[in-house]
């Protein structure tokens, strides 16, 4: 007996390793200090000692069920974008930078040209942050997971002076909220997503004209990363008051969390336009409107709070970058919450 016959096949993990490094080089940044393939990951922070207060901020998030999408339709260099997705948009919300970022994938089976492919999603992703893959882990666990399937998660650290970070608690009466534009649903509420829609092949390879794509391929589609859509907005001055990545819990969870007390948002609904797969979701899954609001981003990725005379400005920029943007309504004072009207 050996380990290999036990269901660990520790060949498959080091060709798996060597099919990753191409992927993983294209995010390498210049403080970066440490090789692939060692014990962990080494990252100087020399560049950063001008910052008055050098605060690192980090975040750590998964794929979810969105991954049963990909075993489905045997798609797997999409997800990774997803998980670095949910962890850059989360610390950039605080003002951050990305600096590097780590992956964990656990499988039942090391497949080296799946791994390899889910290595090369979530590379994508860091180059799109701007930040390092320098270290992950890959556990081939038999027994516990399927043999074809997986789960992802990863780690992002991130850098920003203190004095810029972005907290809320300037927000005030009178600022202005504006929504920039989703990729699709993301990576949230994907267990309500298979319950409404069935997850058969042939109902997944449907064309629909109103999406542009295949059902299936607009259920898989990535994450948008908005790192650099934020970046830009910094880098025109534009004061971000409070900053919100809508993920689970929607509008009514996500919103209010970038809120001080006293505070209370108005959204207007129909100041953008629902995408149209939000609309066949609701529609087949026969999903009421608040939890349509309370599970998914319908639409709105990002979320933030600027002042009323630097948001015609914002909305310009955000456009500029090639983001959709909208202004979704107003801060008055109240109870710390939300309100669709």
């Amino acid at each position: 007996m050996d380990y290999k016959q036990a269901g660990v096949d520790i060949e498959a993990g080091y060709k798996a390793v060597d099919l990753m490094k191409e992927h993983i080089k294209k995010t390498m940044r210049k403080e970066v200090l440490s090789d692939i393939g060692g014990f962990s990951g080494a990252f100087s922070l020399k560049r950063f000692m001008s910052m008055e207060n050098p605060t690192l901020v980090s975040g750590t998030d998964g794929v979810g069920t969105k991954l049963k999408m990909a075993f489905l339709l045997d798609i797997h260099d999409t997800v990774g974008i997803d998980c670095v997705a949910m962890c850059v948009n989360d610390i950039a919300c605080s003002g951050a930078e990305p600096l590097f970022f780590l992956d964990y994938i656990a499988c039942g089976k090391n497949n080296p040209n799946k791994i390899a492919d889910i290595v090369k999603g979530v590379s994508q992703g860091c180059i799109e942050a701007g930040a390092a893959l320098i270290g992950g882990e890959t556990a081939e666990m038999p027994g516990f997971y399927p043999v074809d399937e997986y789960d992802l998660a990863g780690f992002a650290v991130g850098i920003v002076d203190q004095n810029k970070l972005i907290t809320g608690k300037d927000v005030k009466q009178g600022d202005v909220i504006i929504g920039i534009a989703s990729s699709g649903i993301h990576s949230n509420g994907y267990s309500l997503v298979r319950q409404a829609f069935r997850m058969q092949r042939s109902v997944l390879d449907t064309y629909y004209e109103a999406l542009g794509s295949s059902l299936g391929e607009a259920l898989l589609t990535p994450t948008k990363i908005y790192v650099n859509t934020l970046r830009g907005l910094k880098k025109n001055k534009i004061n971000i008051k409070a900053c919100s990545h809508i993920t689970g819990g929607g509008f009514y969870e996500n919103i209010p969390r970038m809120l001080p007390e006293g505070m209370h948002g108005f959204v207007r609904t129909e100041s953008y336009e629902i995408p149209p797969l939000f609309n066949m979701l609701k529609k087949d899954g026969d999903i009421a409107d608040k939890v349509m609001y309370n599970t998914f981003n319908m639409g709105i990725g990002m979320a933030m709070v600027v002042a009323p005379e630097q948001a015609d400005k914002a909305v310009s920029i955000i456009n500029e970058l090639g983001e959709k943007s909208f202004i979704l309504g107003e801060i008055r004072e109240g109870t710390r919450g939300i309100t669709l009207c």
